[in-house]
């Protein structure tokens, strides 16, 4: 007869701060991610008024250069979580990595603007697809104590690599003497700032080499003794493997895989709760923020800021979406969901009307334009506050309503109909804004502040609470 010795509850004490660094550093290599996501996604920014005059192209066709990434992110979306459940979670952030890898070589050295249009798409391809592993990887692996805290990485990595991205572009046109298009090492600076992603894309290659796959994906695959590793690697030895394998597995078997079918609705096509989710996905992209993400260097030297100053607002505007972030992460459960959003409604609505106002003030044609100086200073305040104001409600706590939202029992295909909502928002915001910029600046502004006023009564009617709330509770 044998007998097992129980845990010793100091040695699992003393093993906890190590474990719980060894899951921040596997949290924090899944987040690269999202970092990638975030500069990817910005450093296009960039290049805007260089591919311009590189390819002697309009509007219309340089806004669909910008926005073709968004194409392959809806692709990228919807095809990750399937291939994640057949070769790993790991394997798909490899996959990502190269992807990544081959679009920054393709977008730094293009031989036609359609080659360069075609790289944005399989960059956007790798987009998607670390928005849809990286959290799914992060929740899986993240012991249930820390699980938010840990999540919230996945943010925190996007709006980093965003200002990363900016920064980098900064300091590539000051190389390159304030020329978008100078020459360094024979590539012009815009080939330089779209090829610099090879270097964290390899990483995070490399990163996923060094952590684990899913315990959820071992067991679905019948790899228990793997998943019991990894499982006391996370979440310490004073648990037992066999009843957390136990647990995990009935949860697979009693997951019911939603369909479009289950958001159907015969009075209103679907269901209340999933139009509520659209609407909270279109008005965060309604109100134009990914102008600034995209287009700022563009829209200060369209009102006659040069470009190493356009430069360096896109930069400090992404300092600010950090520090919005950060707000919303610590307010989001002290005063809850509704309070956030209808601030920053309210906060983005004078912004985007002062902005409105100042660019109504836009004079001069080519290259001499400007804005008389108080109007300018109002313009660069109030897209500081806009991104302020977006980055503490709406850019955080939106995910967190959709993810708290819909009941179980629909929750996986209503967030994926409101995610693709998000990306056709997208896509028509970032497609419509040079045209619009052209034919009026100003108008332009005007356009995103009503919906950032239509979002108030939207939040206040139809527009749910859920701090404090269990899942289970949503019906």
């Amino acid at each position: 007869m044998t007998s097992t010795a129980p845990p010793d509850p100091e040695a699992a004490r003393a093993a906890r701060p190590q474990q719980l660094r060894h899951v921040v550093f596997i949290t924090a290599a899944a987040a690269m991610g999202g970092f990638l996501f975030g500069y990817d996604s910005s450093v296009i920014n960039g290049a805007v008024e260089a591919i311009r005059h590189r390819y002697d192209i309009g509007s219309e066709a340089l806004a669909q250069v910008i926005a073709a990434a968004l194409i392959g992110c809806a692709i990228g979306a919807a095809t990750a979580g399937r291939l994640a459940d057949r070769v790993g979670r790991i394997r798909v952030m490899q996959l990502a990595s190269v992807i990544f890898t081959f679009s920054a070589v393709g977008s730094a050295v293009p031989f036609s603007l359609w080659d360069l249009a075609l790289w944005r798409v399989v960059g956007g391809i790798a987009i998607g697809m670390a928005s849809v592993i990286a959290p799914a990887y992060i929740a899986e692996v993240a012991p249930p104590a820390y699980r938010g805290r840990l999540a919230s990485f996945q943010q925190a990595a996007i709006v980093i690599g965003i200002a990363v991205s900016q920064l980098v572009n900064w300091g590539i046109l000051h190389l390159a003497d304030g020329d978008q298009r100078g020459t360094i090492a024979g590539l012009e600076a815009w080939q330089w700032m779209l090829g610099v992603m090879v270097v964290p894309a390899v990483l995070y290659g490399l990163l996923s080499f060094a952590i684990p796959e899913s315990p959820r994906y071992l067991i679905a695959v019948g790899r228990t003794d793997e998943a019991k590793q990894v499982l006391a690697q996370v979440e310490g030895t004073d648990h037992d493997p066999d009843e957390r394998v136990a647990e995990i597995e009935r949860a697979l078997d009693s997951e019911h895989k939603p369909t479009l079918k289950d958001l159907a609705s015969s009075r209103y096509g679907l269901l209340p709760v999933v139009w509520i989710g659209i609407g909270l996905s279109v008005f965060q992209q309604l109100v134009g923020i990914n102008v600034i993400f995209y287009y700022s260097s563009s829209l200060w030297q369209s009102v006659g800021v040069d470009p190493s100053g356009s430069f360096f607002y896109s930069f400090t505007t992404s300092i600010i979406n950090i520090v919005g972030t950060v707000i919303a992460v610590l307010l989001v459960d002290r005063i809850g969901r509704r309070p956030l959003v209808l601030a920053g409604s309210a906060g983005m609505a004078v912004s985007l009307g002062l902005a409105a106002w100042a660019f109504s003030y836009k004079s001069g044609t080519g290259t001499d334009i400007e804005l008389p100086e108080l109007q300018g200073n109002v313009a660069l305040v109030s897209a500081h506050a806009f991104v302020l104001f977006f980055a503490l409600s709406w850019g955080v706590v939106v995910w967190v309503l959709l993810g708290e939202m819909f009941p179980n029992r629909i929750r996986a295909a209503a967030l994926g109909v409101a995610a693709a909502a998000q990306w056709v928002a997208n896509w028509l915001v970032t497609v419509s804004f040079p045209s619009l910029s052209d034919w009026n600046l100003s108008g332009a502004y005007v356009i995103y502040t009503v919906f950032a006023l239509l979002s108030i009564p939207f939040i206040l009617k139809w527009v749910p609470e859920t701090k404090g709330k269990a899942l289970e509770e949503m019906g």
